[in-house]
Order: structure tokens, then C-alpha cells, then sequence
């Protein structure tokens, strides 16, 4: 599937990514690639770089890390050439531009392939490659408003809210890395490349698979609820120290008489409005108060220790702090050491996925603006004498 190159026990050895990516839903598709061993080659351009260097140094290197940076001014003909010349030895290609705006620079993907054939031309897309709102502009918090994530989050009586860090993004980087993984599959049974696209609306509405199929089913649209109208057994509480911990008993006529018991509670076990999950279900907003008053006794980690320990499905609510010292983090490596540029010593979220004969791993920083420029290009066939007639010529180098 992939050139023949020295493995270094990760799986993606040896596959090239050219990377024409910015902020988050790109380039986190291909960190997760790189992750697992691809070289992923950052192109930027010389007046034009990923302005996710102008956010936070945690965003920059959370979708940059294991890649290497060049600069190329794609407005340059010179410019288009050397990355086609990149493309020739490349297997992937990946974009995040509006429909139509690599087409215009020479980059679309009929010219790719008529380069390289078993190109695989990744899109990260807005709203899907075709229908009459292809070429409209979107962002994570669009995808989540029209995908109908924002309109069944929160209570009712607050504006829609979008979920924090940029769901729409994520999920469509997900569905990315792996439609680009599938046609890597194709490639190696047929040596066809081919294009694939992942959106933000598509990934959102993929995300909702059962909810909007329901609606499709049923007719009916979920409406936002208060949560004492929620589920007792599927909600969330306050604790004595004013931290939460969610419930989610969903099968609760099967946990209903251990956790009863658990709570000290069996007089709830045959009161007749709480006696089987037709009663509950009823009775919900009085069984929330009574759970209220009663997660209101303990500590949060008191609760959530002893009913784990019980055997019951119970979390505790944690902020970002909270998570990067959660043990199970920790022991699985979803938090891992990171060096910052300055040589500072931190953490930082790792692969989420876990393969025992060859774990993906987070091995270097995100690349500085066209750091490894001559080196990619060296790699790729290109003179030094050509190196400094691109550069002079303002096709490549930062200016």
C-alpha cells in the first residue's frame, strides 16, 4: 500500500501527505495521520500562513504536531509546479479551501491525478462537495447550528448554544482520516486513487444518527427539555461540594432495586410511583427532586467512589484540569508528555486511539513557519540551484 521504506514500527510508515491545510478540521485529520507515522508535509504560503498560528500555542501544536513545514506561494506558477512536482511522489493530498478555490490556483484534483494517479485528494469540506450551498463558507459553529447539534443542546428557555472545542471540526477530521484510510484500502486492491470528502455538516448529521433518524421514522422533532423533565436515571446532580456527577442508569429497571438498596433507600423500591420505569418515567420530576435532595448529602467523589464500588453507572463532571489527572487518562495515555518550542516541559492530548503491536505516539513539535523547506524539496529531486531560483524567484520561502 505504501512505498517501500524502513518500518519504525508505526503503521503509517512511509505515507506521504501533502498537507494544504489550516485551523482545525484539516489539520487535525492529518495530525491523526501523522500520528501514526505518515509524513505529513505542512505547506503555507509566504504571505498566507495557517492562521492557526495566530491563536493559541496550545491550538497550533495540537494540529500540527509530527509534521513538517514548508513555504510555497501557490499564486506563483512556480509556485503550483513545485508542489505538483511534491504531488508526483505524494499518496495523499489534503485541502480545507472553499469549493473551487484550488481549481482556480491549478490544483484541483483531475491535475493532480493526471501526475500521480493513485493520488488520494482529501477535502475537508464545509457543507459536502455538491447540492446549491457547496461554495458557502463554514466554520465548526456553523456545521454544529446546521447540522442540528445547537438545537437540542441545553434547556429551553436559553438561546442555542454550541458545544466548546469545536465538535464540528473534530468529528469532521475523524470521518477525514478515515475516508482517507478506506481509499488508501481501494488503492492497494485496484491502484485506483480517487477523491474523498468529509464535511462538517455531514459529520454532525453522522453524529446524530439515531436522533435524526428517529425524526425521519416518527415525524417528530426532539424539543430542548428542561432537566427536571429528563430521565431521573439518565440526568445529572449536584453534589454537598457543589461539584455534579451523572447518572446513567438507562436499563433501570435493571439497576433500580441494587441502587436503591446502594442509597438506603428500599422504601423507593415498591412505592408505587417509582416501582418499574413506567412509573418513573411518570413520576420523573418528583424522582429528580427526591434524587437531588439526596445527591446533595455527599461529597462528589464520595458518591462516585461508592457507587462504582457498588457496581452502578455513575461519573463524576470534571473540568479540563480535572481530566488531564483523571487516572484512567493518564494510565491509557490520552494526556502525554510534550516539550514546548521554548523547551518548557508540559503535556499534551495524544492519539485516542490505542494499538498494542504499534501505538501511534506524539514524537515532535509543530513545524516553524517553512522550517524544513529545502529539506522536503531536496528530498523531492530539487537542485540546490533550482532551490535558489524558486526562492529568488518568490515561489517558495518565507518573505
Amino acid at each position: 500500500m505504501f512505498p517501500d521504506v524502513p518500518h519504525n514500527g508505526l503503521p503509517l510508515s512511509g505515507l506521504k501527505v501533502i498537507d494544504c491545510t489550516i485551523f482545525q478540521q484539516g489539520t487535525y485529520a492529518t495530525a491523526m495521520l501523522a500520528d501514526f507515522g505518515a509524513d505529513v508535509v505542512k505547506v503555507e504560503g509566504p504571505d498566507s500562513p495557517d492562521p492557526g498560528r495566530g491563536l493559541s500555542e496550545a491550538y497550533f501544536q495540537s494540529y500540527n504536531r509530527n509534521k513538517r513545514g514548508i513555504v510555497i506561494d501557490l499564486k506563483h506558477p512556480r509556485g503550483v509546479e513545485t508542489l505538483l512536482r511534491l504531488i508526483e511522489k505524494a499518496d495523499v493530498f489534503a485541502q480545507n479551501m472553499r469549493q473551487g478555490v484550488m481549481e482556480k490556483l491549478g490544483l484541483g484534483y483531475e491535475t493532480m491525478k493526471a501526475r500521480n494517479p493513485g493520488i488520494i485528494y482529501a477535502s475537508a469540506s464545509g457543507y459536502g462537495p455538491k447540492g446549491p450551498h457547496a461554495q458557502w463558507a463554514a466554520m465548526d459553529i456553523l456545521g454544529q447550528a446546521r447540522g442540528g447539534t445547537m438545537a437540542v443542546q441545553g434547556p429551553p428557555d436559553v438561546p442555542p448554544v454550541p458545544a466548546f472545542g469545536g465538535m464540528a471540526d473534530q468529528v469532521g477530521a475523524t470521518t477525514l482520516s478515515y475516508g482517507v484510510l478506506l481509499a488508501l484500502i481501494h488503492r492497494s486492491r485496484t491502484g485506483e486513487g480517487q477523491q474523498v470528502d468529509a464535511s462538517l455538516l455531514g459529520g454532525q448529521v453522522m453524529l446524530q444518527s439515531h436522533n435524526i433518524t428517529g425524526t425521519l421514522f416518527t415525524g417528530r422533532v426532539p424539543e430542548r427539555i428542561p432537566r427536571e423533565q429528563m430521565q431521573a436515571t439518565w440526568n445529572t446532580y449536584r453534589c454537598r461540594d457543589g461539584r455534579y456527577l451523572t447518572v446513567s442508569m438507562l436499563q433501570s429497571d435493571r439497576w433500580w432495586g441494587p441502587f436503591c438498596k446502594a442509597v438506603d433507600r428500599t422504601d423507593w423500591i415498591d412505592d408505587p410511583r417509582y416501582c418499574d420505569a413506567q412509573q418513573r418515567t411518570a413520576h420523573r420530576t418528583e424522582l429528580v427532586a427526591d434524587f437531588d435532595a439526596l445527591f446533595a448529602t455527599r461529597d462528589q467523589m464520595d458518591w462516585v467512589d461508592y457507587l462504582c464500588e457498588c457496581g452502578l453507572p455513575v461519573a463524576p463532571v470534571q473540568d479540563y484540569g480535572q481530566v488531564a489527572e483523571d487516572p484512567q487518562v493518564i494510565a491509557n495515555d490520552y494526556v502525554v508528555p510534550f516539550e514546548l518550542p521554548d523547551g518548557t516541559k508540559s503535556r499534551m492530548v495524544g492519539p485516542g486511539v490505542q494499538l498494542a503491536a504499534s501505538p501511534g505516539s506524539i514524537r515532535h513539535r509543530a513545524p516553524e513557519f517553512g522550517e524544513h523547506t529545502e529539506e522536503v524539496l531536496l528530498e523531492h529531486g530539487f537542485s540546490w540551484d533550482e532551490i535558489a531560483s524558486l526562492a529568488e524567484a518568490g515561489a517558495i520561502g518565507a518573505r
